[in-house]
């Protein structure tokens, strides 16, 4: 991912998680992999990680960590309830600016690639 792509990425990524639960409760690296097939690329656990920590801080997921039969255990994610309702609200703004950058470029000739 190119520097610009990566910071546009970052900006949205809060949004993408929550995105990524809405199909039920997950872990990072399965968000991660779901994220990723999407087209984001290879997303590490250093900028994953951080994300999940701050959306729970804020209410917007819970976690809860579940010992495995082998292997380390896991830390699973769902959303809250305010946690969807922020998905819905945000989600929205984004659409809209991406409606308006869509339009400022296709006036500039600018085609998806």
């Amino acid at each position: 991912m190119s520097d610009r792509r990566s910071s546009w990425f970052k900006g949205v990524l809060d949004l993408l998680v929550l995105a990524a639960l809405t199909g039920g409760e997950s872990y990072g690296y399965e968000i991660a992999k779901l994220l990723g097939g999407a087209g984001f690329g290879q997303i590490k656990g250093g900028t994953l990680y951080p994300v999940l920590n701050r959306l729970e801080e804020a209410g917007l997921v819970d976690a809860e960590f579940r010992a495995a039969e082998k292997g380390p255990g896991r830390r699973y994610y769902r959303l809250t309830e305010e946690g969807r309702a922020t998905l819905g609200e945000q989600g929205g703004l984004w659409l809209a600016f991406d409606h308006s950058v869509r339009e400022v470029l296709a006036r500039a000739g600018v085609e998806e690639r």
